[in-house]
Parts: structure tokens; C-alpha cells; sequence
């Protein structure tokens, strides 16, 4: 009577494989793999397989306690995204990708070593398409089978969890795939999605939107959600295309959809089920991270349910992103007719908890590498401005993210279905980079000051905004004491000034902690031999002031030492 059918059947154990078989209208007959189901098989059979989930015995119990009470919000949070299926390849094995367990081994030394605090691994709930990247899920309960069981997915996340490392992972509950063997018309008729294409179709990804409006497609959703913290004990969701959920007109023309109940444009279930989602995520497991990409100016996204909000943690801040993507790509000669581009993103800042993030979303469909969109003529000088874009990145008030290879440079474009390219390495311009963001993180994680105003406004002041004109640009950035106090000066042009002056917060000594333009990182070593005390000259409204050695297409970031 209520519509939900069961069936018991004895003897059934781990490893078995199963499908459903439904009879619909005209007995038309559906053969369905478990929505709920932990395990599957590859392609093309892709039945659901029995698996036993009370064997694998964690050892994560102290960062697991520690979660709970986590101020994530004033803690320094350094993301490392990563595309499990092309991080690093076992070339004896015919390219294979790594492992579950190879992988937790391999990850967990090096994100330690980088200094990363968290990954962050697209999809890995199953998928039948390798090309969606994970985007495109038929299980919202299972890890891929594609890197090993679910018990060897618990131990990628324990291993990390010892490593003092956090785990997110993209969860996509915006859309699923068309194939007849999963959710798509699952006994003939629309269960999960919307039955009229307006409401239902995403036609830019040839998919189907969940009928938000329904309880039972919520409950799914949300279930999947808890479990993936319940199972798994991962630290975070990063939940994917949050703008296409929440707006009924997303990449539609006019007539191409249906307002709601008040005539607007707003998914009112889809809101619903994103506050839903969040609240009983923050209720369940304290310390859990929601994370939105969210590309839009939607009010609120990181604002408190209570408060009308959607109630995530964090979001990504796309606007920041692109803007000074646009910046780095010009010629430093045309910049000064873009220097708004790097302050315009402080008019907006505070309006949530933004992540600063370059993603997987750069580096593909013709965008180039985050190497290759730098503007210069050689290798060489494209690191030097990538460098000086991280440090900037890192100086920016936020919590930081990069996609894989990033850190070092990787040259082409990212390929699903290749390794990265690890043998740059060996070059200067890609182990240097790599060194200044390990030493970005070493430097961002010792300051838990700077952290703690990451999303304060107290904890941020522009020095000098205006001087276009030699693309110079200074902020100072403020934490608890006056030795958190770091100044951040960026140089995005190939001169080199030697008597650059700069008002300083306080009078005292100030040290070089990070030189974009040393040597080891690559550079040609131009600086300030370690620090600087100011002078009595006031400068920019301050008392005292510091004349600074601006290295070309280079950033400083100078901390505050007291008297000396």
C-alpha cells in the first residue's frame, strides 16, 4: 500500500552479484542495478555485488576525535584536488593506474611533505564513463570498483587520517546519466527524475535532474551524503554544480523551463534538500566540511540554515579565480589598464567563506596548463609569474587550493587518462615552484594568526590599491598579535625596482620569509638580504615606512618581528 516493496532472500554472501528485475506497466520488464547498492562490477555488466562492510578495523580513532572540535573556519585549510585515475601511473604494470591502497601509501608521504592539510578527490562514487571524470555517478553509494574494494577505499582514507591529512570528495548529486541499468525511468516511469524535460534534462551534460520535489529522491540523496561519513569516515563534501540545482532557468533559454509555485526562477525542493543536507551533515559528524561551487552571487551560501542560508562551510571562489587568470595571461604591458582585476575580488570577500582555488576546471578543454596560460616568451619566465601567482594566492585572505600538478608546473593540459607528467622535475622551473608551495604551506600553517582572520575583515587592509601604472600592488594582512602581522607586495612587471617604498603597519623589523624571485625557487635572487627595519619616513598614512628591493615579476611577503 505504501508504494515500497521488499524482498528476503536467505543465503545470499559477500561477492555475489545481483540485479533487480522489475515488472512494469504492460509487464514491461527493467533490469536495474541497487541504487543503494556498495560494490559493482565493471562495465558492460555492471550488476551490484554483495559486500561486507563490518570487517576493516579503523585506526584513525585520534584524528577522528580531534575532528569534532576542529575551528576549521580558523585553521589553516590547504587543498590538494586530485583526479585519482591520473596522479601517477605504475609504468611496470603497463600504465595502470595506482591503486587504493598503492595510492594511500604514495599520497599520504607526499601530501605530507608539501605541507597540504587536506585532499580533495574528484568523484570516486561509481561511474560507468571514465571520460565524465566521476561527474556522471550510477552508485551514490560505492566507491568505483575501478582502484580496488571499499574496504581498500577505507584504508586510502585511514592511511591519510594517520597522516594528520584531511579527505574530501566531490559528491555530484545535481545530475545522473541516462544508462538503462541504473536511476534513469527505473520501472518505466520518472521515480528519481522530473518527468517533463524542462524540469528534468540537463541538455549541457546530457543528463537528468533528481525531482527535488519528492521526499523519497531527498532522503536518497541526503542518505548517500551520511554515508560517505559513516562508512568511509571522510572529512568533507564538495558538492558540485550547486548553481544548476538551485536555479530552475540554469543554461536555459526562455519557454525552456518552469517557474516555481511564486512565478520565480528559484529550485525551491533543490533548496530545501541543500539545507537539509547540510544541517544533518554538521549534526551528525561535527567538524565535517561542506564546500560549494557555487558560480554564481547567490546570497548566503555560507551563511548558517537559521539564518537563511544554504549552510555550507566554504565556497569556491570562481569570481577571484577568473579574474586574475584574465590578469596573468596579459602582457605586464597592457596590465596596467587591468590592475582591477586583482582588487576587484576585495569587494566581495567577506560576503562568504571563499576558498581561493584553481581547479581541474583550468587545465582542460583548451584552457591550457596553469603554466601555459602565463603570459611570457620562454618556460622560464612563465614560472616566474606562475610563482608570484601562488604567493599572491597564498598572501589572499581564504583558504587555498590547487588541482594536481599545479604545484610544479605541469606543462600540457590534464588528460583523464594519462599520468602526470613527474619527469619535469628534473628542471628547475617545475622543482622550484614545487618548493615555494611547499614552502608557501610550511609558511601558512605556522601562522595560524593569519588563518584565524581568513574571513575577518579586520584581517586585511590594503596598503597601497592604486599604482597601476608600475602594476605594484601591497596589502597588509593581521592576525592576533603584531608579530602575525605579514605585508605581501607584488611586482607584476619584468622591472626591477631597487628603492621601492611601502608604509608598514608597525615600526620594527620586517622579515623576508617569502622571496618569489630566490634562487632555489628558480630566480635570480634579487632581495631585501633577509629583511628590513623601517625608516621615520611616513608613507601611505603610516609613521614609518620600509624602502624595499622589488624583484621583476616577483611577490614579497614580509612578517612583522618587533623592535629590533
Amino acid at each position: 500500500g505504501s508504494g515500497v516493496w521488499e524482498l528476503f532472500i536467505p543465503g545470499l554472501e559477500a561477492g555475489q552479484k545481483y540485479k533487480y528485475e522489475l515488472i512494469g506497466e504492460g509487464n514491461a520488464l527493467f533490469l536495474k542495478t541497487d541504487p543503494y547498492g556498495l560494490l559493482f562490477e565493471s562495465p558492460p555488466h555492471n550488476a551490484s555485488v554483495i559486500y561486507d562492510l563490518s570487517a576493516y578495523q579503523w585506526k584513525d580513532e585520534a584524528w577522528m576525535q580531534s575532528r569534532k572540535t576542529r575551528p576549521w573556519h580558523e585553521e589553516p585549510i590547504s587543498i590538494y584536488e586530485l583526479h585519482h585515475g591520473s596522479w601517477r601511473a605504475v609504468v611496470e604494470d603497463g600504465d595502470r593506474p595506482l591503486s587504493y591502497r598503492e595510492m594511500a601509501v604514495a599520497l599520504a608521504a607526499y601530501v605530507k611533505e608539501m605541507g597540504f592539510t587536506h585532499v580533495e578527490f574528484m568523484p570516486l562514487a561509481e561511474h560507468p564513463f571514465a571520460g565524465s571524470w566521476g561527474y556522471q555517478v550510477t552508485g551514490f553509494f560505492a566507491p568505483t570498483h575501478r582502484f580496488g574494494e571499499p574496504d581498500d577505499f577505507r584504508f586510502l582514507v585511514d592511511t591519510l587520517h594517520q597522516n594528520g591529512i584531511g579527505v574530501i570528495i566531490d559528491w555530484v548529486p545535481a545530475h545522473f546519466p541516462k544508462d538503462a541499468f541504473a536511476l534513469a525511468k527505473f520501472d518505466g516511469t520518472c521515480l528519481y527524475e522530473h518527468a517533463d524535460p524542462r524540469q528534468g534534462e540537463h541538455k549541457d551534460w546530457g543528463t537528468l535532474i533528481f525531482n527535488y520535489e519528492r521526499s523519497e529522491v531527498r532522503n536518497f540523496l541526503i542518505t548517500s551524503a551520511l554515508s560517505w561519513f559513516d562508512r568511509y569516515h571522510i572529512d568533507g563534501l564538495r558538492v558540485d554544480a550547486v548553481a544548476s540545482m538551485i536555479y530552475l532557468d540554469y543554461s536555459r533559454e526562455e519557454g525552456e523551463w518552469i517557474p516555481n509555485a511564486y512565478g520565480g526562477k528559484e529550485n525551491l525542493g533543490a533548496l530545501h534538500f541543500i539545507r537539509e543536507t547540510n544541517s544533518l551533515v554538521h549534526h551528525y559528524y561535527p567538524g565535517a566540511l561542506m564546500i560549494a561551487e557555487e558560480s554564481t552571487s547567490w546570497n548566503g551560501v555560507t551563511r548558517d540554515v537559521k539564518d537563511k542560508g544554504l549552510g555550507f562551510d566554504f565556497k569556491w571562489n570562481m569570481g577571484w579565480m577568473h579574474d586574475v587568470l584574465v590578469y596573468f595571461q596579459k602582457d605586464p604591458i597592457y596590465r596596467p589598464w587591468h590592475h582591477h582585476q586583482l582588487t576587484f575580488g576585495m569587494l566581495y570577500q567577506y560576503s562568504e567563506n571563499f576558498v581561493s582555488v584553481f581547479s581541474h576546471d583550468e587545465v582542460v578543454h583548451g584552457k591550457g596548463s596553469m603554466m601555459g596560460k602565463m603570459a611570457g616568451g620562454s618556460m622560464s619566465e612563465k614560472a616566474r609569474a606562475l610563482r608570484a601567482l601562488y604567493a599572491y594566492q597564498w598572501g589572499w585572505p581564504g583558504k587555498k587550493g590547487l588541482f594536481m600538478g599545479q604545484e610544479w608546473g605541469q606543462s600540457r593540459e590534464w588528460a583523464y587518462d594519462k599520468s602526470l607528467d613527474w619527469h619535469l622535475l628534473q628542471y628547475l622551473d617545475h622543482s622550484g615552484l614545487q618548493h615555494l608551495v611547499k614552502d608557501l604551506n610550511a609558511w601558512y600553517n605556522n601562522s595560524p594568526g593569519l588563518a584565524s582572520k581568513d574571513h575577518h575583515p579586520a584581517g586585511f587592509e590594503w596598503i597601497e590599491v592604486g599604482d597601476a601604472q608600475n602594476s605594484v600592488l601591497s596589502f597588509a594582512r593581521f592576525g592576533h598579535k603584531p608579530e602575525d602581522t605579514v605585508l605581501i607586495i607584488g611586482n607584476f612587471t619584468p622591472a626591477l625596482y631597487t628603492d621601492y617604498r611601502i608604509g608598514a603597519p608597525f615600526q620594527g623589523y620586517w622579515k623576508e620569509v617569502i622571496n618569489t624571485d630566490a634562487a632555489i625557487y628558480g630566480g635570480w635572487g634579487h632581495g631585501n638580504l633577509g629583511g628590513k627595519n623601517t625608516d621615520e619616513h611616513p608613507f601611505h598614512g603610516r609613521p614609518g615606512s620600509l624602502s624595499l628591493v622589488l624583484p621583476p615579476m616577483s611577490v614579497l611577503i614580509l612578517q612583522y618581528q618587533g623592535q629590533k
